[in-house]
């Protein structure tokens, strides 16, 4: 079967992803406008990062992406990853304190409203639970037959994984902020959990998903190795995502342990 390589041109994704880079534009500008240190405050390439993942998102929701994601587990995966992780990532990126400044009090307001639910290990739990969640072959079935429920998965995944990674790179305080080893242990524990299921699929002895195995194939790869590569890419990609993440967090441990060192000797010094 010749794969159907279109755009899909979804208006619900483009005027969100409109919507949000009016907001982030105006925001940006003004800062740039009424502040003594617009390059720190509201630097250019912070302006890049967000509307970067903005772009990522129309990638996944609305080009070919999305419409090989119909026909190949394998590209469908490409999908999720791309909104689980690298929209949230650079979207937070692309924020600073003084662009969250308007907002900064109605967040740290719900944040201890919400308890519990405002821990890391909420985060980490729902992270790992809506990836599982998904697919389970029932729930990823119903979701690629039902354009509402189809939605709802992503929502479902942009959500969890903007809480996932707002805990790790939020240019505010949070309330329960992750300390000493904690965003190494909030990391690797994810990364572990999600692999394990990424290397099941990858090594299922068969295929799992009735819509794919039913379905024509595409570029005459089967059903099974359709599902193995998306195992792989799914593993794959935690380990790069998470692996260059750890790696940066831990020289930023390493470096902020060397900072507070230098304080405490000046003060003894003093």
């Amino acid at each position: 079967m010749t794969p159907r390589i279109v755009w899909t041109l979804e208006p619900g994704a483009l005027i969100g992803a409109t919507l949000a880079g009016g907001v982030y534009l105006r925001r940006w500008l003004q800062v740039r406008r009424v502040s003594d240190h617009p390059a720190r405050d509201a630097p250019a390439w912070r302006l890049c990062c967000f509307m970067a993942s903005l772009l990522v998102a129309l990638i996944a929701l609305v080009s070919p992406v999305d419409s090989l994601a119909d026909d190949l587990f394998s590209m469908h995966m490409v999908q999720h990853m791309l909104l689980l992780d690298l929209v949230p990532i650079l979207a937070i990126l692309g924020l600073s304190k003084v662009i969250l400044r308007p907002v900064t009090r109605a967040v740290s307001d719900l944040e201890r409203r919400a308890g519990p639910l405002a821990h890391p290990a909420f985060a980490v739990a729902a992270y790992v639970a809506v990836i599982w969640t998904w697919h389970v072959p029932a729930a990823y079935d119903l979701a690629l037959r039902h354009p509402v429920v189809h939605v709802l998965e992503h929502v479902s995944f942009l959500a969890v994984g903007s809480l996932y990674w707002w805990h790790l790179l939020s240019p505010i305080r949070a309330r329960m902020r992750l300390g000493g080893m904690g965003p190494v242990v909030y990391m690797g524990s994810t990364k572990l959990l999600v692999g394990a299921l990424g290397m099941g699929l990858a090594f299922a002895p068969a295929a799992l998903y009735p819509y794919y195995i039913h379905h024509a194939r595409v570029w005459g790869l089967s059903a099974h190795d359709d599902q193995a590569i998306a195992g792989v890419i799914m593993a794959v990609e935690q380990s790069i995502v998470m692996g260059l993440a750890l790696a940066i967090l831990f020289m930023k441990m390493l470096a902020e342990s060397e900072r507070e060192q230098q304080r405490r000797e000046r003060l003894e010094a003093a």
